[in-house]
């Protein structure tokens, strides 16, 4: 008699031995991307993309990171020289600081995000329509199974 247990493993070890190793592609692809073609820092993405998620001064962004506040800082800094971010101070407090994205820092993560998703379509060009549907479908189906909301 099969176990509940004994009928996950199949699709367990398919997660172990695809997932991570997908992610860590991605992953890399993502900082050469930032590196090579655009100039900046992966902790610079990082402050960058967490900017723009709503994340808006150095402690939140560190903490979401659990990177060091003077290393996000730093990372800031060497963005607000690129003219990629603005640094404000919030009025009544000096010692916050709210982080926003200029247009040229916008149009910066476009293009990192614009490379990759090219590269990751070229990746997955070889698959057929319903072995897309496929995938999306089991993607859809993991979010659902780990009560991540959809965003």
């Amino acid at each position: 008699e099969k176990t509940i247990e004994a009928d996950l493993n199949p699709p367990i070890d398919q997660f172990w031995d695809t997932v991570p190793r997908v992610w860590r592609l991605i992953r890399n692809h993502v900082r050469a991307i930032a590196t090579e073609q655009f100039g900046i820092s992966v902790e610079q993405f990082h402050v960058l993309r967490h900017i723009r998620k709503g994340l808006t001064s150095v402690k939140d962004i560190a903490d979401a990171l659990q990177i060091s506040r003077p290393a996000i800082s730093q990372a800031a800094e060497a963005l607000v020289e690129k003219g990629l971010i603005t640094r404000q101070e919030a009025a009544g407090d000096r010692r916050y600081v709210y982080l926003a994205l200029t247009p040229a820092g916008d149009e910066l993560l476009n293009g990192i995000f614009q490379q990759n998703r090219l590269w990751m379509s070229e990746k997955m060009a070889s698959l057929s329509a319903p072995e897309l549907e496929t995938i999306t479908e089991g993607l859809r189906l993991l979010k659902s199974a780990f009560d991540l909301p959809t965003e």
